[in-house]
């Protein structure tokens, strides 16, 4: 099978990313707090947001994105739409309101890297409606492929979708989270490359098996590919990356790096993955290219490593 789309075919056409956009902050403990205190802690605030993410990444492998998100009407809003404007995207189809404040993601990270938990607001991501959706059709029926997390309401991903089918538009989707992983499932069969955790993906095939390592998420890979995705591709942290298709499935091992931050990593990792997908590149290659901006990212305290290049990607150091 040909994991390809038109792109290669129409260079003016543009990738369509659509989801989440907002501001996190990351607090890296250096200590556990005890109840009713705090500690000193490394803590940045960054723009994030998973499809956000994905939108700045491509633009800096030299990709052209239009991007739809909502953002509130204060400082920060702005300040986001016009960072990624200066990367390079076109946001002119993302709304700003005054109902709900830009979304926000609160993260608690361990010493070692490791995520603690996170909180998160995207309720102004409900102005992502269907309606909003067909406004902008045509940038759907002139992408050559479209993007989605997961934070996509669900009549908004159906319209998405459906949209997409009828022009053939391949669909790349992010599983984002394990309280938003379900939405997916009815779309399975429509979606050209599939990211999902373990956690995601043990939700995805119905709790059929527990998704714990290697041989268990090359198995959920196959099942998901066996649901009707071409390209399921699952991250497993510092154990690499299984992936499966129609005709293939394997393992590529993570690169061994320090990690100072691991939001954004996957995000980067869809990005290099779409970068391949689009440019005709060999399956395995296009993984290796994913793992290395995924491991990239992870030595940034941020979302979206500043530098990023395909330049980069293919650089065989870590320096």
């Amino acid at each position: 099978m040909n994991y390809t789309t038109n792109a290669t075919r129409d260079s003016e056409k543009r990738i369509l990313v659509i989801g989440a956009a907002g501001i996190d902050i990351v607090g890296r403990l250096t200590e556990m707090p005890d109840p009713g205190s705090s500690v000193p802690a490394e803590v940045r605030p960054s723009f994030g947001g998973v499809a956000r993410n994905v939108a700045e990444n491509l633009a800096k492998l030299e990709q052209k994105v239009n991007f739809i998100t909502a953002v509130g009407q204060g400082v920060f809003g702005k300040l986001l739409l016009n960072h990624l404007k200066d990367a390079g995207v076109n946001i002119d189809a993302s709304i700003i309101t005054d109902e709900f404040h830009t979304s926000s993601y609160l993260a608690v990270i361990s010493e070692n890297g490791s995520l603690n938990f996170a909180l998160d607001d995207m309720r102004i991501l409900s102005k992502l409606t269907p309606d909003l959706i067909r406004q902008h059709e045509t940038l759907i029926q002139n992408a050559c492929c479209l993007f989605f997390d997961a934070n996509v309401p669900q009549e908004t991903m159906s319209v998405l979708v459906e949209i997409a089918n009828q022009n053939e538009i391949p669909i790349y989707a992010d599983a984002t989270s394990s309280s938003l992983a379900e939405r997916l499932r009815p779309h399975l069969a429509s979606f050209q490359l599939l990211n999902a955790n373990t956690h995601e993906a043990e939700i995805l095939i119905d709790h059929e098996f527990e998704v714990t390592g290697r041989t268990s998420a090359l198995k959920a890979a196959r099942k998901l590919v066996a649901l009707g995705v071409e390209m399921v591709v699952i991250p497993m942290a510092e154990f690499g990356v299984c992936y499966a298709t129609s005709d293939t499935s394997g393992h590529v091992p993570a690169i061994k790096t320090k990690i100072l931050d691991p939001t954004g990593a996957g995000d980067a990792l869809s990005a290099a993955l779409i970068y391949g997908l689009l440019n005709d590149i060999p399956l395995d290659d296009t993984i290796r290219l994913g793992v290395k901006a995924a491991s990239l990212t992870l030595r940034f305290p941020g979302t979206v490593l500043p530098g990023i290049s395909v330049e980069q990607l293919y650089d065989t150091t870590m320096n």
